[in-house]
This record gives C-alpha cells, structure tokens and sequence, in this order.
C-alpha cells in the first residue's frame, strides 16, 4: 500500500502562513503530514515501510510514528528539485562529464 505526500495535509494557514507567503497566493496550499501517513500503514497492518520521498525531518516523524519497521529509500530536497533519484536517473547522460573533465 501507498500513502501520498499530502494525505492528512494540514492547511499552511493553521501554522501561522499568510496568504502572500505561498507559493500560489489565493489557492488552497496543504502542509505533509507524517504523522497521519504513519496511522495510516498502522491501520493497514504493513510489515515494513519504505520511505521514498519524504522530506528530511518528516522521514524522521514517519519513523517516530510507525508501528512497523520502516526504512528510508530517498529523501527529498531542494537541490534536486524535490526529485531525490535524478542524479540516479542521469548518471548515464548528464553527468557523464564528471568521468571525463
């Protein structure tokens, strides 16, 4: 089973955002929330879990949580885009040139 960044999302407004600090003023933004995620593999009974994904700090939310031995795959960050496994995706072809200079 599966759980989505955003399941449990908390509106960005309940910690204190204010409209002109979003990303898309005037829109609906939510917030993760690892801690659901977590209740969420406990209610289907999962044996383990496998992060991928998550931000830094909610992974360690996640695992704080979880009844289930769990195990973090990727983590994302902004360097990357969000998208941890792009250096993996193009170590064939982007990054070619860092084994030949």
């Amino acid at each position: 089973m599966s759980v989505m960044c955003k399941a449990g999302g908390v509106p960005k407004e309940k910690i204190g955002i204010q409209e002109n600090e979003k990303i898309h003023i005037g829109e609906f933004e939510s917030m993760c929330n690892p801690i659901f995620q977590a209740f969420v593999v406990d209610d289907a009974d999962t044996d383990f879990n496998v992060l991928l994904g998550l931000c830094v700090g909610h992974d360690s939310l996640f695992l704080k949580y979880a009844k289930a031995p769990s195990t973090v795959l990727a983590v994302k960050d902004r360097v990357m885009g969000h998208n941890p496994l792009a250096a993996i995706y193009l170590s064939d072809n982007y990054y070619q040139w860092l084994d030949n200079p």
